[in-house]
């Protein structure tokens, strides 16, 4: 590409011409027929706008409070895997960028820099995603590292009892990413027979006994506010609300999780329903341009939550950032 890109489309180009295939698929990738990726994307484009003229938009300001939080605009990193693929500082990078942009940065169970590596990097506010391991102390001790590290909120993510199929990643034969928080809690040696080493990782260590009970058994370890991600229906809402979560995030993992489940924008407007303004509602997957997050404020989001196209801009910017300093 001749000039700089000007969009996230265009970053996504450049990141795939420069990214190993294994690393670009792994972050770009969704499971099997990958239908609900490309649906993540295009539920937005039907959605169309009816505008107003002739309204006094001399003064816009687009920040908003996130359980508390106030934040530049509605715009949160959401977890993502791997950073280091993308860039070698990884997400010590990612939080730096974060914090200049004054806004939160959620960081991933898979994160290639400690959580002390990043809660020292820079001062901000920053959310832990946690994953339920069979060996329920490995989750209890990194919660325990978050919170102690100054991280302000706890984001569950429910919607994986078991990896999904992830083909690319299987044909790539990806190879399990070092795993820096879990050294010396949990080994990340495995047995993929040929396929994914971090599929079979996410088999033999994640626990698919992980219930709406366990929310109780999370809020007994911490006094941090939980939010719940990977709702994707109004049953499981109000179920959300019952058991006391802080705030649910709507989301279908990316697309990478299960295969033909509805695009997050798609039922964003039925759980903000059911929820009745009892707890924020936040929406993750398939936002590529302001439009989109109009939209999902729109459909009654307090925030979107972005991956990708933070991965997309990392690679490229971060290297440049890199190169020439801030």
């Amino acid at each position: 590409m001749d000039s700089e890109p000007v969009n996230v489309r265009e970053f996504q180009k450049l990141a795939k011409e420069i990214l190993p295939k294994m690393h670009y698929d792994y972050y770009a990738g969704g499971a099997e027929d990958e239908h609900t990726l490309k649906e993540n994307v295009k539920a937005f484009q039907r959605i169309t706008f009816q505008p107003r003229i002739l309204i006094d938009v001399s003064n816009i300001n687009m920040e908003t409070t996130i359980l508390g939080y106030k934040i530049s605009a509605p715009i949160i990193v959401a977890p993502t895997g791997s950073h280091i693929y993308a860039h070698p500082e990884g997400e010590v990078a990612t939080a730096r960028a974060t914090a200049a942009c004054n806004t939160i940065m959620i960081l991933s169970f898979s994160s290639s820099c400690t959580i002390e590596e990043v809660a020292s990097s820079c001062d901000a506010v920053r959310f832990y995603q946690l994953y339920v391991y069979k060996q329920r102390y490995v989750s209890a001790q990194l919660l325990a590292r978050a919170e102690s590290n100054g991280f302000k909120a706890v984001v569950l993510t429910a919607d994986t009892p078991k990896l999904g199929r992830r083909e690319a990643d299987i044909r790539n034969k990806l190879a399990a990413p070092q795993l820096k928080n879990l050294e010396g809690l949990l080994s990340v040696e495995t047995d993929s027979k040929g396929g994914s080493d971090f599929g079979a990782f996410a088999s033999q260590t994640l626990d698919p006994s992980l219930n709406w009970k366990d929310i109780a058994w999370l809020r007994s370890m911490t006094k941090l506010p939980i939010l719940l991600k990977g709702v994707l229906t109004a049953e499981d809402a109000q179920k959300a609300v019952e058991v006391g979560v802080d705030a649910i995030i709507v989301s279908n993992h990316g697309a990478r999780q299960l295969d033909y489940a509805p695009a997050s924008i798609s039922v964003l407007e039925e759980v903000v329903q059911a929820v009745a303004g009892a707890v924020p509602v936040l929406l993750d997957g398939g936002v590529r341009r302001g439009t989109d997050v109009f939209k999902a404020l729109a459909l009654g989001a307090q925030a979107v939550m972005i991956g990708r196209p933070v991965i997309y801009g990392l690679d490229r910017k971060g290297r440049i950032w890199s190169k020439e300093g801030p």
